[in-house]
């Protein structure tokens, strides 16, 4: 569904091509000073900017506040938040109605909701809706202020070396896909709720609501399997828990051991791509040439560093909420 979370509560919702997209935080500690100049900074990050290979569909996305702020404050009230679609062309999308593109949800949508989704821009189901993450995570941030929460960009398709990974997309006239890494610091020792709520099932839940994500690994990850469990095993060398390497990630059982919090996400290549594809044309019931056309992103990875952040501090606030660890008071 559109919720998550249980003391930090949120909810999202909008399509591409709808009038708004939004979110209504529930949990939001009253006080805290928050203004429209306070998502700037994560919203452009988001936009990509002008750099190749992002889309050049530019809104103004900025929030309008709707409830949970007055003179300033947040009440303790739910926050509700809209950001204006102005920008669409939704006529990209009346042509190609017959034939669902390839790697999309457009298939899948249609059948499970009888033809009465919105496809415009792929709907409820578009990249437009991780707004609505990077919005809760500026607030997340705001009241775990004392979490230094930052992702990266590490390689793009196979590349460490970005520009290198972006030119080969642009000389195959391909998209191409990339990982993000996630470093958390500052985390008290002891977050987290085994078995169904450990850490990383609660990040990972969040993770894959990011759209293009196909994997997450924590600390050494997949390599952990190449590796001998006394090479891997990290010795704690204070009573703070700290440890001489941190192959774990920062998560032991499930629950935070004080050390930095490390994981990497795999983004796929974009779906939408010039290359010419074969797809069903369900009016005719024939496989046919399609490309798809309009205006989209060649490596998607490239915005999802500011929407990793989101959604690792939405969850983390809401495990720190469980804990206690947070003021309430600003």
């Amino acid at each position: 569904m559109n919720h998550f979370g249980k003391l930090f509560s949120v909810s999202i919702f909008g399509e591409s091509h709808g009038e708004s997209v939004g979110v209504v935080i529930d949990g939001c500690p009253a006080g805290m000073p928050l203004a429209v100049e306070d998502f700037v900074k994560d919203t452009e990050r988001r936009k990509g900017g002008t750099q190749k290979g992002v889309t050049p569909r530019q809104e103004e996305d900025l929030p309008l506040f709707k409830s949970g702020v007055f003179n300033g404050k947040t009440t303790g009230a739910p926050l509700t938040l809209l950001f204006e679609n102005k920008n669409t062309r939704s006529g990209d999308y009346e042509k190609q109605r017959a034939v669902p593109r390839p790697g999309h949800a457009d298939f899948v949508a249609n059948k499970k909701f009888a033809g009465f989704e919105d496809y415009r821009g792929g709907g409820h189901f578009s990249g437009r809706l991780t707004l609505c993450l990077v919005a809760i995570g500026v607030v997340a941030k705001k009241i775990a202020r004392d979490l230094t929460i930052h992702a990266d960009i590490i390689s793009i398709a196979g590349e460490r070396d970005l520009e290198k990974g972006l030119q080969k997309g642009i000389d195959a006239k391909d998209s191409v896909g990339g990982i993000v890494e996630c470093t958390v610091s500052g985390l008290p020792l002891g977050l987290g709720e085994p078995f169904f709520d450990s850490v990383e099932s609660l990040l990972s839940h969040a993770v894959f609501a990011i759209p293009a994500v196909r994997g997450i690994e924590f600390g050494t990850g997949f390599e952990a399997a190449n590796m001998f469990g006394s090479a891997h095993n990290d010795a704690i060398v204070n009573k703070e828990g700290g440890t001489a390497s941190n192959h774990a990630g920062g998560i032991v059982g499930g629950i935070t051991n004080g050390n930095e919090l490390k994981f990497r996400i795999a983004i796929k290549p974009t779906s939408s791509t010039p290359q010419e594809q074969q797809t069903l044309n369900w009016e005719t019931n024939q496989v046919e040439s399609f490309a798809v056309r309009g205006r989209h992103d060649l490596c998607i990875a490239l915005r999802v560093p500011p929407v990793l952040e989101a959604v690792t501090a939405m969850v983390l606030v809401d495990l720190l909420l469980r804990e206690q660890k947070i003021k309430r008071i600003f």
